[in-house]
């Protein structure tokens, strides 16, 4: 019968360690001796210089392929989305609910457009921006514009009238008629509509009497994005860029029903049925108006 192996104590164990962290016999630090390690040090070394510099290399070479002033690939924006102000969001969208005589719930509303309208106050577009002639694109090909950029086209709040906040800064929520913003998302180089044809603003009814959509008021005339603002070049060529504006004032809301509107972005290059983006070229919203 075999001889059973005898255990080791806890100090032998220990001392069998420190042996092989530095054996004095044979001068190796863990199983090795200095040559060795100096010389596997310098390997490991020289092999991640290498790698380090094949990654560099190629990430470089990348890097000049890219345009810094235009995406290589923006096959998926085919038209842009388009966003509502103020946007109010409930569990099924767009919910816009508040009562005309309760001024804390229209109040963060009109605030929301105060914020929003900032940027388009005239003393800050008169400094960054300059006026284009209206009805053509404004295609530049060149940066003539202060520090290697392009120049972006003045749109002012002036240009939305009763929706402007300056002359009614609630913006009509204590009469019943409301105004809200609408704005086209940007994609570079894109160009809505053929022979200088203008994108519009249409609203329609989805869910509710088509007499609430009476005596609309669209802001500039006929709810037209001038096409002067368009092309976009990007943020880096146009930093001063500011995304005109449509303002819609609805006058004629019956209170204390809940309606849903539509309003698209109609234009030659816009698509509006697009089943799994809803927001492409429109935006819906409930409306409801209590007394």
């Amino acid at each position: 019968m075999a001889t059973l192996k005898e255990k080791r104590t806890c100090g032998q164990r220990c001392e069998d360690f420190g042996h092989f962290v530095w054996n004095s016999d044979t001068k190796q630090f863990m199983g090795r001796t200095l040559e060795r390690w100096v010389y596997i040090s310098l390997y490991y070394v020289a092999f991640y210089i290498v790698m380090s510099g094949l990654f560099i290399l190629a990430l470089y070479v990348m890097l000049l392929t890219l345009n810094p002033y235009t995406p290589t690939y923006q096959d998926r924006l085919t038209s842009p989305g388009v966003i509502l102000r103020p946007d109010i969001w409930g569990e099924e969208g767009l919910e816009i609910t508040y009562n005309v005589s309760d001024k804390k719930s229209w109040m963060g509303m009109t605030n929301i457009l105060d914020k929003y309208l900032l940027h388009y106050n005239e003393t800050h577009q008169n400094e960054s921006n300059r006026h284009c002639p209206s009805g053509s694109y404004y295609i530049q090909k060149d940066f003539r514009g202060p520090h290697h950029t392009k120049y972006a086209c003045i749109f002012t709040r002036e240009m939305l009238g009763n929706c402007s906040g300056l002359e009614d800064p609630t913006y009509g929520y204590p009469e019943g008629k409301p105004c809200f913003l609408i704005k086209m998302n940007r994609i570079i180089n894109f160009l809505p509509g053929k022979d200088g044809s203008p994108p519009y603003v249409k609203c329609t009814m989805l869910e509710g009497s088509p007499s609430n959509l009476d005596h609309v008021e669209y802001y500039p005339v006929n709810g037209t994005f001038d096409i002067s603002y368009f092309p976009y070049y990007g943020s880096l060529a146009q930093p001063n860029y500011t995304n005109p504006l449509v303002a819609v004032k609805f006058n004629s809301i019956k209170k204390s029903k809940e309606i849903k509107i539509e309003c698209k972005v109609v234009a030659d290059h816009i698509c509006t049925d697009n089943f799994h983006d809803p927001y492409e070229g429109k935006v819906v919203f409930q409306l409801k108006i209590e007394s």
